[in-house]
């Protein structure tokens, strides 16, 4: 009797050792704790920027809008993009379109689509330009299935950025971060509708910030923030958001197929146009009228600007331009911009796009190897080919001339006279 209670005895002693492991193995550990804090997150993100996202669908009576929502064949867009990519977007165009002995309805068929986000409450949305520009019609399907009539209040080809107005108060509008204080490394969420698969959630982060994707030719607002999250036609117009649910930028672009690589108009840049478009209908650009480049990257300009480490070096003025009244020289060294310093061509644009057209602005600069301040009052940025136009006209030749000037030395155009005196 005495051996039954001991075995029963150690078999529950051995029942209650053998239990306790099992509890504690249940108990979350902290690392898994915070995985599943950042979950959520990312499930709260999510839904709360959802409501403010909103589908974009474009019609056109002419023609097939594509998946970009607009026509390729007008799209300044599509001749960037790789050539795997057009002709995969050819094709769905030529799958889109009507058999030519088909006589084509004039009802417009809603056969393009992009993302956009509730800007304000009372029915102000932002997008992409490229997404409505030239559709006949616009819809915007709010997050509660509900279809709304679009009105393109205003579009602007240099940042891609276009606003739209429906008849509906009481939006839920998106959070607006600052995207100049936007990290490279955080977290980057997009929220869109890709391939027409609506409210769809990448996650990245943020790859690099300040990118050029075109050629200074194009004359567009280059500032791009560059993301690893999935952007696909579709997402265009879409917010990019970071872990606080705050929009940080727009997506716009995207890079080759499944690269990772997508850009977004940071949202600072977007808010400006778009309280424009609102106002005025139209975007107006402060202007300097100069050709510049970045004194680092010009080793001709590097090695002739003696004492100077950074700076914008002035290379040529636009004739009619604002400066060229102003006491801005030729091979000038811009280091600062109303106090603030530019040590590249992309900072001093940074600096001039928060300004508007008729401010004064001061530059500090280098000249002959000492600094100096200069007052110029900007002007009203031009059609960008006026703005070709006027250098291309210019008989000068100022960037052989500011060169010049850097090594000590006045050129000007030979004359009879002076190729008899040189025997030239």
């Amino acid at each position: 009797m005495k051996k039954i209670a001991v075995m029963i005895l150690c078999a529950g002693l051995l029942g209650g050792v053998l239990a306790q492991p099992a509890g504690r193995a249940a108990e979350p550990s902290e690392a898994l704790k915070l995985a599943q804090q950042l979950n959520q997150a990312f499930v709260e993100v999510a839904e709360t920027v959802s409501e403010s996202v909103v589908v974009v669908r474009v019609a056109s009576k002419s023609r097939s809008q594509g998946l970009f929502g607009n026509p390729f064949g007008r799209s300044p867009f599509f001749d960037q993009l790789p050539e795997e990519f057009r002709d995969y977007f050819e094709r769905q165009q030529r799958e889109q379109e009507e058999p030519p002995a088909r006589p084509r309805s004039r009802k417009p068929v809603f056969d393009g689509q992009g993302s956009g986000l509730v800007y304000r409450e009372d029915g102000v949305i932002l997008t992409n330009r490229h997404v409505v520009e030239n559709a006949d019609k616009v819809k915007i399907v709010l997050r509660d299935g509900t279809e709304h009539d679009g009105e393109v209040l205003g579009v602007d080809r240099e940042s891609d950025i276009a606003v739209v107005k429906i008849a509906a108060t009481g939006l839920s509008a998106a959070k607006l971060g600052d995207s100049s204080k936007t990290k490279v490394g955080e977290f980057a969420i997009a929220v869109g509708s890709p391939y027409e698969l609506d409210y769809s959630v990448t996650v990245g982060h943020v790859s690099a910030k300040g990118r050029r994707v075109f050629t200074d030719q194009m004359m567009f607002d280059q500032d791009f923030i560059q993301t690893d999250a999935s952007i696909n036609p579709g997402n265009s117009g879409g917010p990019l958001v970071n872990i606080h649910g705050e929009v940080i930028g727009i997506n716009t672009l995207i890079r080759g197929v499944n690269t990772g690589i997508g850009f977004a108009v940071p949202v600072n840049l977007a808010k400006r146009v778009a309280d424009m478009l609102i106002e005025d209908g139209k975007v107006t650009r402060a202007w300097l009228g100069v050709s510049i480049t970045t004194l680092r990257e010009d080793a001709d300009y590097r090695d002739l600007a003696v004492g100077v480490e950074d700076g914008v070096v002035v290379r040529q003025f636009v004739p009619g331009g604002p400066a060229e009244e102003s006491d801005l020289e030729l091979a000038d060294v811009i280091t600062t911009v109303d106090g603030k310093n530019v040590k590249t061509a992309d900072e001093l644009k940074r600096e001039l796009r928060a300004k508007k057209a008729g401010d004064a602005v001061t530059l500090g600069l280098m000249r002959n190897g000492k600094a100096r301040e200069v007052e110029v009052e900007t002007g009203e940025f031009p059609d960008q080919f006026t703005a070709v136009s006027r250098l291309r006209q210019s008989e000068r030749r100022p960037e052989q001339e500011a060169k010049a000037k850097l090594l000590g030395m006045t050129v000007q155009n030979i004359t009879s006279d002076l190729a008899k005196r040189f025997e030239v």
